[in-house]
């Protein structure tokens, strides 16, 4: 009892002197609950030992820094630098890239020797560095001259060597600084120093200034993609105007050159609104790549969405038993993989993406599917480079084709230029000639000059449109056009085009084709030529196209405009031979399987078929011939008969036949009223009889011959002209009194027209009334003028090489005609008489045997003459006298 009674006591006066303590302001601790004070003091003591044994390692590692930065900068005093500058001087660091203002802490990379030195000194000597931008960023060893000269004081806070041995730092702004002079180069700079002092101002403009920048810069972090709280909280906590300016100076984007330009701002108001104009300009950009990014969001999320509901309809689809084919899929990697302008992809993809969601039995489905197919097959992106070598070209040239200098030197012309600038608007070679003479060869031998591919597209017979531009898709059984199918049979955009035969386009209700080929050759329009049926711009502009025509005048007008017509004449006789030797022999007895032991065709042989069973301006009848003659030894050989065959100038009767052509140049004008003449033809050139016979009559005229009205007028022009100069020519008054006139020009089935035989029609009909024959060798061809005069024509070239090949060798030709002499081949112009003449007399003179232009008596004085009658000269004559 008396225990508990004293326990009891002791608490009522614990109670009591806590009551009392408590009174007085003070805690009074209780036994207990100093026990569990020790308990508690007793953790934070062993927490605190726990940590100080973590750390031991990195105090240690701090010591080391500190000895190292203590031990370099002892190396710097034993160089002449003392560890503490004296007032007014300090060691100055240049720094790239970054302005530190005062006030502001930033961590800095301290990289450069110099700089390393510095900062270590300054930490030995317990002294701030000032920090100056350099002017040159890439400048690796500046110079006093090389950094600005305002700057920022800055006290080292930390200074850390990482593992790697770089060295940081970190440092907080104090006060702007001016250099006055440099007093120290090595091994660090050390400057004499004026500190710029900022005093605070106060009042109501500052103020709403403050708050404006705190109120832009809250708008510009708000615009960021992340928007920094700690940065706001700090910009928003800022009460000093000096400081709120500098720090979002130092946080701003812009370059380094501008922070130190408003680093160099010392007046605070002006600082303040240069700081808000760039504010204002940041946000500018920020507010667009934020537009940049929401939309850029969008078209992601609408992709995204267009996904899953595509996704979504191909599975509606598959348990539709709708879906597309399975060979569908592979267009989507066919489409990638042409490789095709932008604008045509887009629409070939709208198509596909109809395609796709089409069920296979509608009737469009295989329009669209064929569609798709002619799109992935067109070769978009396929060009073959040019390999343009001048001698290999000329090499191409003559091994495909004898002779045809002139054209060889025109197609290895074009080819210079193109060398020389491929992306050029070339002519459009239109090589003219009568058949067989090589115009599409000479195509092919261009392609595979230039290393391209080679199409032929013929226009003989073609008078709808739709061959060139294609039909529109809405047509059943559509296509493209002849173009755009030649491009996919090629496989490349810029192949060698021939458009073979263009003399031979037609014209149709269904439109008019050359009014489409103006697009397809206009080098101006060709760039976005549109294929009804393709439906997008087809680039034409890389193509070289070639065209061939057998006569200039069937090309169009508007087509014949746009090309550079090169004409091909025909061969002569030697060239004929060469090219049998060289081509002609060898391709028969490849296509008849002979080998070059087994036939054997003598030159002799050759020149007889070229000469008596051929004659045309090309070749092609001579091969034709020539396999007539393979095919004969080829059945000897095949039948057992013999084992080689060698055909000589007499075997060929037996094999072709009779002769088919013969001289008959003299059979026909061994009497008199027969002239040769010389006519153009779409084969080349021919000659041409005229003959003229009279009969007791009234003076009319007879015409035969399938003639046309130009020829009609010639013939009724050499009639005036023979009436008009008879008494000059040694003629009655009236030749022609009396009787009817029969002129005919034989091979009546040919239609012939054209006023060149008005020479001949001429010379006819004074051989016809003067009784002299013309002479067999002479052949001749000209207009004529009512008075007396040889106006030129053309088919010069054709027409002699015509004569040529008929044995004569005299040809008249007007006189105006002269330049085109050159056209002539040396080959044929050295065997030749060229008589060019100026008047009908010059003609008639050289044609007729035996005539020659009368002399005319000069007029003698006589008494005048009665009214009306006019005295005429008289030809020289012998005269009776008694």
């Amino acid at each position: 009892m008396a225990k508990r009674k004293t326990t009891r006591n002791k608490n009522a006066q614990g109670g009591k002197a806590k009551k009392a303590a408590t009174r007085r302001g003070r805690s009074v601790q209780t036994p207990a609950v100093k026990v569990r004070k020790r308990k508690a003091a007793a953790k934070p003591k062993a927490v605190a030992t726990r940590r100080a044994a973590k750390s031991a390692p990195k105090r240690k590692a701090a010591k080391k820094v500190t000895k190292a930065a203590k031990k370099s900068s002892q190396k710097a005093r034993g160089k002449g630098t003392s560890a503490r500058l004296p007032a007014g001087q300090m060691i100055v660091v240049a720094v790239r890239g970054m302005v530190l203002f005062p006030g502001v802490v930033l961590p800095i990379v301290v990289g450069r020797r110099q700089s390393v030195l510095a900062v270590q000194a300054a930490i030995q000597s317990e002294q701030p560095i000032g920090l100056l931008l350099q002017k040159n960023a890439e400048q690796n060893e500046p110079g006093t001259e090389d950094v600005h000269r305002l700057g920022t004081v800055a006290e080292i806070v930390r200074y850390v060597t990482a593992p790697d041995g770089t060295h940081h730092i970190i440092v907080q702004g104090k006060q702007r600084f001016a250099v006055e002079a440099f007093t120290q180069k090595e091994p660090y700079f050390v400057a004499k120093v004026r500190t710029i002092h900022e005093v605070e101002q106060d009042g109501d403009q500052l103020t709403a200034r403050m708050l404006a920048l705190k109120t832009q810069a809250r708008e510009a972090l708000d615009l960021l993609p992340e928007k920094p709280e700690e940065l706001d909280n700090a910009i928003q906590a800022a009460s000093s105007p000096t400081g709120l300016t500098d720090m979002i100076a130092t946080f701003i984007d812009v370059p380094a050159a501008e922070k130190q330009e408003l680093l160099e701002i010392l007046d605070l108001e002006k600082r303040m609104e240069k700081v808000s104009q760039k504010l204002a300009q940041l946000m500018h950009v920020l507010s667009l790549s934020k537009e940049i990014r929401q939309r850029t969001r969008g078209t992601m999320e609408k992709a995204q969405r267009e996904y899953f509901l595509r996704e979504q309809l191909k599975t509606i689809q598959k348990e539709l038993g709708e879906g597309a084919a399975p060979e569908v899929a592979s267009l989507e990697e066919k489409i990638t993989a042409a490789k095709m302008p932008p604008e045509i992809e887009a629409e070939v993809r709208k198509e596909l993406v109809r395609l796709e969601r089409m069920p296979e039995a509608a009737a469009e489905y295989s329009s669209i599917r064929t569609y798709l197919d002619w799109m992935v097959e067109m070769p978009w992106s396929v060009v073959t480079d040019d390999a343009i070598d001048l001698t290999a070209a000329r090499a191409i040239l003559d091994e495909d084709h004898f002779g045809l200098d002139k054209v060889k030197r025109r197609i290895l012309e074009f080819l210079a230029v193109r060398k020389l600038k491929p992306d050029g608007k070339g002519p459009i070679l239109c090589l003219v000639g009568p058949p067989g003479v090589g115009k599409t060869s000479l195509g092919q031998s261009i392609a595979r000059a230039m290393g391209r591919k080679f199409v032929r597209l013929s226009l003989g017979g073609v008078h709808d449109e739709a061959e060139v531009r294609g039909h529109r898709r809405t047509y059943v059984g559509a296509l493209p056009g002849n173009i755009a199918q030649g491009l996919k049979k090629s496989g490349s955009m810029n192949p060698v085009f021939l458009l073979d035969e263009m003399d031979k386009l037609g014209r149709g209700f269904q439109g008019d084709p050359s009014a489409a080929l103006l697009e397809v050759l206009d080098p101006e329009q060709n760039r976005a030529f549109r294929d009804h049926y393709i439906g997008v711009p087809i680039d034409l502009s890389r193509i070289l196209f070639v065209a061939t025509a057998n006569m200039l005048e069937g090309i169009p007008g508007p087509l014949r405009d746009r090309c550079e017509v090169i004409e091909l004449s025909g061969y002569t006789e030697e060239e004929k031979l060469e090219i049998a030797r060289r081509y002609l022999v060898r391709r028969q007895k490849e296509a008849n399987g002979l080998k070059d032991e087994q036939f054997v065709l003598t030159d002799e042989a050759l020149r007889t078929i070229v000469r008596h069973y051929t004659r045309e301006a090309g070749c092609r009848n001579l091969e034709r011939e020539i396999g007539s003659v393979a095919r004969h030894a080829a059945t000897r050989i095949a039948g057992g008969d013999v084992t080689e065959v060698r055909v000589d100038a007499e075997d060929l009767a037996g094999i072709l036949g009779a002769v088919r052509y013969e001289n008959e140049a003299a059979l026909r004008t061994s009497v008199p009223g027969v002239a040769t003449g010389l006519a153009w033809t779409p084969v080349g050139g021919d000659i041409l009889f005229i003959e003229a016979t009279r009969m007791p009559g009234k003076g009319e005229l007879i015409l035969t011959g399938q003639l046309g009205d130009v020829m009609k007028e010639s013939a009724r022009a050499a009639i005036s002209l023979v009436k008009s100069k008879a008494e000059s020519l040694g003629l009655a008054a009236d030749p022609f009194q009396g009787v009817d006139l029969h002129i005919h020009f034989p091979a009546g089935a040919i239609p012939k027209d054209g006023p060149s035989a008005g020479v001949t029609v001429v010379t006819a009909l004074m051989s016809l009334v003067t009784g002299h024959t013309v002479r067999s060798d002479v052949a001749m061809t000209g207009e004529i003028s009512l008075r007396g005069l040889v106006l030129p024509v053309g088919g010069i070239k054709e027409k002699v090489l015509a004569a040529y090949r008929a044995g004569i060798r005299t040809v008249i030709l007007p006189a105006r005609n002269r330049k085109d002499q050159e056209d002539i081949p040396s080959s044929v112009r050295d065997h030749l008489d060229l008589i060019f003449a100026e008047r009908i007399e010059d003609v008639l003179t050289n044609a007729l045997e035996g005539w020659s232009v009368p002399i005319i008596e000069p007029a003698t004085p006589r008494a005048p003459t009665p009214q009306g009658v006019t005295a005429s000269p008289r030809l020289s004559q012998p005269v009776d006298r008694p």
